[in-house]
């Protein structure tokens, strides 16, 4: 019903049965693992009201919470969060659970899981937006300075950094909000 690609890896088929509803991939050299693609193989829908929640378990761990699969989303691609002992300890396995079950409560686990991830996220403050922006400004315009004290810095530089910038928003909206080290 369910297959599993590890970036990098062959795609996986080899799901268990755990319990009702409930299925399991194991993934040997986990600490290898930054992205994995979890997919209805297409050939048994969900049943009509029916969707699947997917997580994820470190050894020793709680489960983790990855995101949904329904027959209107039959595959997605999950990035893994590093910063366990375990991610960079080699020989690990880990698991890859998926629960089917009534859409309402894959709904309700999944706008809870959003919940608390953007809960656990700080909110960038206005003036640390602002300075990254005026860092970014500053850096690209002084780009175009050749050397003295009275260079002037052509209006093209402005223009050339909005649409830079413009085009880096639509790519990825946050981008101003990440560390930039």
């Amino acid at each position: 019903m369910f297959g599993c690609i590890v970036a990098g890896r062959l795609v996986q088929t080899n799901l268990q049965q755990v319990d009702v509803n409930k299925y399991v991939f194991e993934l040997v050299d986990a600490h290898n693992i930054n992205h994995i693609i979890v997919f209805l193989l297409g050939t048994i829908p969900f049943e009509p009201g029916f969707a699947a929640t997917v997580h994820f378990l470190w050894p020793n761990k709680n489960w983790q919470m990855l995101g949904v699969l329904s027959n209107d989303k039959p595959s997605a691609v999950f990035r893994l969060q590093p910063g366990t002992e375990n991610s960079t300890t080699p020989g690990v396995t880990a698991t890859l659970g998926i629960s089917i079950e009534p859409i309402n409560l894959v709904e309700q686990q999944y706008q809870a899981h959003l919940q608390s991830t953007s809960n656990n996220k700080p909110a960038a403050s206005p003036i640390v937006i602002a300075e990254r922006i005026l860092n970014q400004v500053y850096n690209f315009v002084t780009s175009y300075v050749s050397g003295g004290s009275n260079d002037m810095i052509p209006l093209k530089a402005f223009e050339n950094w909005y649409q830079t910038t413009q085009r880096k928003v639509k790519a990825d909206p946050s981008f101003l909000l990440k560390n930039s080290e």
